[in-house]
């Protein structure tokens, strides 16, 4: 049918002539209300974002040397943190000469993952960012781990994994050179 034809039948029905497959051979065309067409899939796209779930991370940051209260607390921040749904990062900042003492940050992201083993999981294993030891929580049962992560949780005993082999292991070759250097 001829365009002009198309579009005049189009108006008589007081609808809109609308492409739908262009790359047909011939192209598709169809009779529609445009502005109904455009209200409904502006509705559609609300509903889908008023349904979907944000997760944000939230950051929780301690020393080697946080006292037992201070743990305890930071703790609870992240129970709660995790039961809303969000993830959560645990930092610990070296200060000054206690960068030399990489182990201690570790055996305190041990304990926060051995304190929270029930309700979350290892999302990013611990990193050694500048003088920030830091890792991510995800509640549990958001999908599967990915493949290669393993927390220090799961070392095996006898097996030669101690917190200070995973924290060279977690160096860059930069940081090992500034050392040997030394």
């Amino acid at each position: 049918m001829p365009v002009g034809q198309a579009i005049e039948m189009a108006a008589s029905r007081g609808l809109d002539l609308v492409e739908v497959a262009p790359m047909a051979k011939p192209p598709v065309c169809r009779f529609i209300d445009y502005g109904k067409f455009k209200y409904r899939k502006n509705k559609k796209a609300h509903e889908a974002k008023k349904n979907q779930k944000i997760i944000r991370l939230k950051e929780v940051k301690i020393t080697p040397r946080t006292s037992e209260h201070d743990y305890q607390f930071k703790l609870n921040h992240i129970r709660r943190f995790i039961g809303e749904g969000n993830k959560a990062k645990v930092t610990v900042f070296f200060k000054g000469r206690q960068i030399d003492h990489k182990e201690l940050g570790m055996i305190m992201l041990e304990r926060f993952l051995k304190d929270t083993t029930e309700i979350a999981t290892v999302g990013q294993v611990p990193k050694l960012e500048g003088r920030a030891l830091s890792m991510i929580l995800e509640p549990k049962g958001k999908g599967p781990k990915p493949a290669g992560t393993t927390g220090a949780h799961e070392s095996q005993p006898g097996a030669g994994n101690n917190a200070m082999d995973e924290v060279d292991e977690l160096m860059t070759e930069g940081e090992k050179s500034a050392e040997n250097k030394e």
